[in-house]
């Protein structure tokens, strides 16, 4: 499957864990420079193809037709984590935009952040589809639909006009042939995608340098989608997560996806990075991503430092006691 070891884990000095997986780093012409394990390696965006398939909503700036906010509309690329302000702004969208949250495809749930969750048991609230982290991205395809006059009960079909148009233009920004991407379908029911995990890192550096986008309508929704992103960093998953951490660094675009795969954009340095982590841990991302940083002379050492504050390497017990140590050990192929 080509992957490689990239995080170990010990206890008490005795290798307790490891994580395996790949990592690309490329270049604005799609060149690979640095790879540890296979970056042809078959990779499913999960929710790291949020900024892409929102994208179509974006060209047509939703935003604008039904006067949303920047916060609000940030909600379209998010996998927001249920907090109160993140439920705040999805119901003055679904307001604003006419929409019943009967109309979302995805499961009603509880929040994914502990704490949002547990206010909402203590409140005896039942579950809700608008507390699912993808419900934002349903908003703006479903709000797509009704501005488009395209049927609004069936936008999740992989046959639908969104749903085409979205696979249309993540073919033309990662460059390859659209016949060719293996689809699925993602947890939340909409249909979701696998790229070469090369081609992922060349899809997030286009979204942070969208002067690499040939086509005029694509290259401004991305601009646009990618400068939400970076003006509502807590919005895209909350005050606790990576995605939110990384996109505090406006000289980053970023988002993660489930089962350990992740995106992100170097606008400076003109790179992509893209990474899986075959276990599908989220919770060794900021160790990877943090070494991968400084592996490249990141100048930014804030934005490393604000990774390690996320998850340290030093393991604690429960009782905040130091038990062990986490490491990134992969090496850079040739």
């Amino acid at each position: 499957m080509g992957f490689t070891t990239l995080v170990e884990e010990y206890r008490g000095g005795v290798l307790e864990n490891v994580h395996y997986g790949a990592v690309s780093v490329v270049d604005e012409k799609g060149s690979i420079l640095y790879k540890a394990g296979d970056p042809e390696h078959l990779t499913f965006l999960r929710s790291a193809a949020k900024p892409f398939q929102a994208l179509p909503v974006m060209k047509r700036r939703i935003d604008e037709v039904y006067g949303l906010t920047s916060k609000e509309a940030s909600l379209f690329t998010a996998s927001h984590r249920g907090e109160a302000f993140h439920i705040e702004a999805l119901e003055s969208m679904f307001q604003k935009m006419g929409l019943k949250e009967e109309g979302l495809h995805c499961c009603a749930t509880y929040p994914l952040n502990e704490d949002a969750k547990a206010d909402r048991h203590r409140a005896n609230e039942p579950k809700r589809k608008i507390f699912h982290n993808c419900s934002g991205k349903h908003a703006g395809l479903l709000g797509l639909s009704k501005h488009m006059g395209w049927d609004e009960q069936t936008y999740y079909d992989p046959n639908h006009p969104v749903q085409q148009e979205i696979m249309e233009m993540m073919a033309y920004i990662a460059e390859v042939p659209k016949e060719s991407i293996p689809q699925g379908i993602d947890g939340c029911g909409l249909p979701i995608f696998a790229l070469p995990l090369h081609k992922i890192a060349y899809s997030y550096l286009k979204l942070a340098c969208p002067d690499l986008i040939g086509d005029t309508d694509i290259r401004n929704a991305a601009a646009a989608t990618a400068k939400l992103m970076n003006d509502n960093p807590d919005m895209i998953a909350d005050t606790k997560f990576i995605c939110s951490a990384l996109l505090r660094d406006g000289n980053l675009t970023a988002k993660g996806g489930a089962k350990g795969v992740y995106g992100i954009g170097l606008r400076k340095e003109r790179i992509g990075i893209s990474l899986k982590v075959s276990d599908g841990s989220e919770q060794v991302w900021p160790c990877i991503i943090a070494s991968i940083l400084e592996r490249i002379g990141y100048g930014n050492q804030a934005t490393i430092d604000r990774l390690y504050a996320l998850v340290p390497n030093e393991i604690v017990n429960d009782g905040g006691t130091p038990v062990g140590k986490r490491r990134a050990v992969f090496q850079w192929q040739v």
